[in-house]
């Protein structure tokens, strides 16, 4: 048995291609599939079987276009009243692909109907677990609704227990989520492969004896998560359609600059450094290649449904339809460049200071405010003495609560907060961007608190 593991890094998730040398089962493919079938390609083998662990929360699914496009049998539990013809699995089912037997094995605790996969060749095992048991910990049970959190998170405890009970310990460990994606929970541990026996010694959903304890401080550490998931859940039932990853034909100055003047969103990929040197006024920044942030912040930050115009240079137009792709957003339109003045000559421009936090002791006004950016949970850990907390994801909804005047904005990278200074300024503020790792305010003299 041969795994090819497809790693979607930029909203935390993987995908798994499992062979046998001839034939191949595709474990939650995401839905830019051309990746998928180039990893098969490569391998010399024939899609089969493609196969969903669960309706997914934090990402639009390829699966469907991936079984119509290779004839494969399209593998996704009975019980989810999806909206498309599918082969029907339910727990303790087997399918052969190839030489390789898979198991179903019911894992309800992320999703209520969620399935890990046993799949066993020639004495090998290896263990497809979705958002079940992850390395380290397990997917979040908050995301079906408020009311099943606790009653899902106790059924998450049973499942993993159940799932290394009826895998090998030597059985390889191909989880979907745990490498930066929000449908992760708990201490995450970030490793590149482990085993069911690796995690039956340090798991702590598997460590953990008092299975009250486990439910109470699970839930305890639930964060926020992004608003565009509530979009993902009905587009899979629904049955995704084919996403079209061209990049459109640019818009004129002219276009660019109408938008601009109504309030449009221009989404300005450059670095947040660029941006902040000089801008067309009213862009707003998300700066593109910047691992994970770029897709899940859009996507949290921007009104969902709203048209979105993206300025860059065509391979980061490029690459930025595929990602946004992957949750939904589907043709955005393209201003080609990276120099505003020749993007649109006769729009306005601004610019605002970027500073560290050295620059922000030494020049801040005993009256100007500090905001922070990061999510409540990681202010209420530590953040700057006498700042003012507002979520970046909440910014757009809260603007009236960003304090008037100069504002010097942090967060915990100098990402977020160039997105929240771009806003802040196009909302009619003057923000001055903090650029620089919170981690490294305290050695820099800033005082904090708790």
């Amino acid at each position: 048995m041969d795994v090819t593991v497809i790693d979607t890094s930029a909203l935390g998730d993987r995908s798994y291609l499992v062979h046998d040398g001839e034939v191949a089962l595709v474990v939650d493919p995401q839905r830019d599939i051309d990746r998928v079938t180039a990893a098969a390609a490569q391998a010399g083998v024939r899609i089969t079987h493609v196969a969903e662990t669960h309706i997914h929360n934090d990402y639009v699914t390829g699966g469907l276009e991936l079984a119509r496009a290779t004839g494969a049998a399209y593998l996704v539990n009975a019980a989810d009243p999806v909206q498309f013809d599918r082969t029907p699995i339910s727990d303790g089912e087997s399918v052969a692909v190839g030489g390789l037997q898979v198991q179903a094995v019911a894992t309800p605790g992320h999703t209520e109907t969620h399935l890990s996969y046993v799949v066993t060749h020639e004495g090998e095992q290896a263990v497809f677990s979705g958002g079940s048991l992850l390395f380290g910990s397990v997917g979040r049970t908050d995301l079906v609704a408020p009311a099943k959190t606790t009653e899902l998170t106790h059924a998450q405890y049973a499942s993993v227990r159940r799932l290394v009970g009826e895998s090998q310990d030597d059985a390889a460990l191909y989880p979907t989520h745990g490498f930066g994606s929000f449908c992760s929970s708990g201490p995450a541990t970030g490793a590149e492969s482990s085993t069911i026996a690796e995690q039956r010694e340090h798991n702590h959903a598997l460590t953990d004896q008092d299975e009250a304890h486990f439910v109470e401080q699970l839930i305890a550490n639930l964060t926020a998560y992004p608003t565009y998931y509530a979009h993902m859940g009905p587009a899979n039932l629904k049955g995704p359609q084919p996403v079209d990853l061209a990049v459109p034909e640019p818009l004129d100055a002219e276009e660019l600059t109408r938008r601009l003047e109504q309030g449009e969103w221009v989404v300005d990929l450059r670095e947040r450094v660029a941006f902040a040197d000089g801008h067309l006024s009213g862009a707003v920044s998300f700066e593109y290649g910047n691992g994970a942030s770029f897709t899940t912040f859009l996507g949290w930050v921007l009104p969902w449904n709203d048209r979105i115009t993206l300025a860059g240079s065509r391979e980061q137009v490029e690459a930025a339809i595929r990602d946004l792709s992957r949750i939904g957003i589907d043709s955005p339109d393209a201003a080609l460049g990276t120099d505003p003045a020749q993007l649109a000559p006769d729009a306005a421009t601004a610019s605002y200071p970027r500073v560290g936090w050295e620059q922000m002791l030494q020049e801040r006004g005993a009256d100007e405010a500090v905001l922070d950016v990061r999510r409540t949970d990681e202010f209420a850990a530590s953040h700057v003495e006498g700042a003012v907390n507002v979520p970046l994801h909440e910014l757009l909804t809260r603007m009236d609560e960003v304090p008037t005047g100069t504002v010097w904005v942090h967060c915990g990278s100098g990402y977020r907060a160039g997105v929240a200074a771009s806003l802040i300024q196009r909302a009619g503020g003057s923000p001055v961007h903090v650029d620089a790792g919170f981690g490294d305010a305290e050695a820099a003299g800033v005082p904090l608190a708790s």
